[in-house]
């Protein structure tokens, strides 16, 4: 087995690499993720109670409200839920619109871009 040395003459071989340069500041990007977080945790917490609440743990007392002829119990368990979540889809992206541009990151449409 060989000992590796350092070249001493100062010829040949490669300086060491550099340290990795200091962070950025990152504060901005744990603020949005912070943000993007919260916002994805109450949506889906909306999503959890029309879905299972309405639609399975009170589902007897909601059948007693008939809408139309359907009871309000069976309509949250077939259609409510999935309406609610279509509705919390474009809520979610009009708010990320809208974090977007509060942080400077958003999609500007530029002239010519590819399409």
């Amino acid at each position: 087995m060989t000992e590796v040395t350092p070249d001493q003459t100062g010829g040949g071989g490669e300086p060491p690499p550099s340290p990795p340069p200091a962070s950025p500041d990152n504060g901005w990007r744990r603020e949005y993720w912070s943000r993007n977080l919260r916002l994805m945790v109450i949506l889906l917490a909306i999503w959890f109670i029309v879905s299972f609440g309405f639609g399975v743990l009170l589902v007897e007392p909601l059948n007693e409200i008939v809408i139309a002829g359907f009871p309000l119990g069976f309509w949250f368990a077939q259609q409510g839920s999935i309406y609610v979540f279509v509705v919390l889809i474009f809520v979610y992206a009009k708010m990320m619109d809208r974090l977007d541009r509060q942080f400077g990151v958003d999609e500007q449409e530029t002239e010519g871009a590819a399409s």
